[in-house]
């Protein structure tokens, strides 16, 4: 089966390698968000495509889920000391995939181009397209001003209360280069556990992507992200209550019902299912907590199975 997932940063990089291992990464296409892009320092970041690729080629900072394992931070200590801020780490190895990108599309390369310059030279052989290859900021207007959502996120640590979600330049942005193909060809399409405001959201806001997806939407499966109506990690549950939208399994059903056919929901979320099926969402219910590579592979299998079964366990 050739699968596309959908996907932000440390949430779907799980899925994405219980994913790689269990099936031909050949026939992976990774579609990731880059609304959490930000230039830092000169350097043109791209925070959620870099954690899925770190994670498929096995060098992903494990304690973190982000940056690179045994990393120094002798660069960042250096900027500090010159007075810049340094609040977004950045490890030395880091740095070098941020430098090697931003002098790619410094010469006239895509940021599509960029990234996969990078997957190659880490090994990576399922496919990682960004949603665009415009800059498209997530922006947050929160009760201290707008921010950038690496200011809210990590500066800030989710502090500030959320009072709506912009992505700047969406309505001008077309989806990079194969990513209407890809949902178009895949056998089985994945909406990664991956916050659905703002690692989700900004790809379905790219013009042309959110289409292409209620045209496959019988063989869309979600996995939900959140657990007993919490997030395992990261502020998705915050972001949502203080949106207004309903925290809880059906809620995200909500949010992706137009599109989506089929949704896996944790255990502890089984009494949910009827809430979810009323949606016209097929509730498939299993363990989705991914606490170590078992895991990871398990809920592979089981979404896999879930697809190729045609969504009807």
């Amino acid at each position: 089966m050739k699968i596309g997932v959908l996907a932000g940063g440390v949430g779907g990089a799980k899925l994405a390698l219980g994913l790689y291992r269990t099936m031909d990464p050949v026939d992976l296409t990774i579609i990731a968000n880059t609304g959490d892009d930000i230039v830092m320092h000169g350097l043109h970041i791209s925070p959620d495509p870099d954690i899925l690729m770190y994670t498929l080629a096995d060098r992903v900072n494990p304690e973190t889920g982000w940056g690179q394992r045994e990393e120094s931070f002798r660069v960042a200590e250096g900027l500090k000391a010159y007075g810049r801020a340094v609040w977004f780490n950045l490890g030395d190895r880091d740095l070098a995939t941020h430098i090697h990108r931003t002098a790619m599309m410094k010469d006239g390369a895509t940021l599509s181009q960029a990234i996969d310059s990078i997957r190659q030279a880490l090994g990576v052989t399922a496919r990682i397209l960004p949603m665009s290859d415009t800059y498209v900021p997530t922006m947050l207007d929160t009760d201290e001003g707008r921010m950038h959502l690496q200011d809210y996120f990590v500066r800030r640590r989710c502090e500030p209360k959320l009072r709506g979600i912009d992505f700047e330049g969406v309505a001008a942005a077309a989806p990079a280069p194969g990513v209407v193909e890809a949902i178009a060809q895949a056998d089985g399409i994945l909406i990664a556990p991956s916050n659905p405001l703002i690692s989700i959201g900004p790809i379905l806001a790219v013009p042309g992507i959110r289409e292409a997806l209620r045209g496959r939407r019988e063989q869309i499966v979600a996995v939900c992200p959140l657990v007993g109506g919490k997030s395992l990690k990261g502020p998705s549950d915050k972001m949502l209550a203080e949106l207004g939208y309903e925290v809880s399994a059906p809620g995200v059903a909500k949010l992706y019902r137009d599109f989506c056919a089929t949704m896996v929901v944790d255990d502890s979320d089984s009494t949910a299912k009827p809430a979810i099926e009323v949606l016209g969402v097929k509730a498939v219910v299993c363990p989705t907590i991914m606490r170590d590579l078992a895991d990871k592979e398990r809920l592979a299998r089981e979404v896999l199975r879930v697809l190729h079964s045609g969504t009807r366990p």
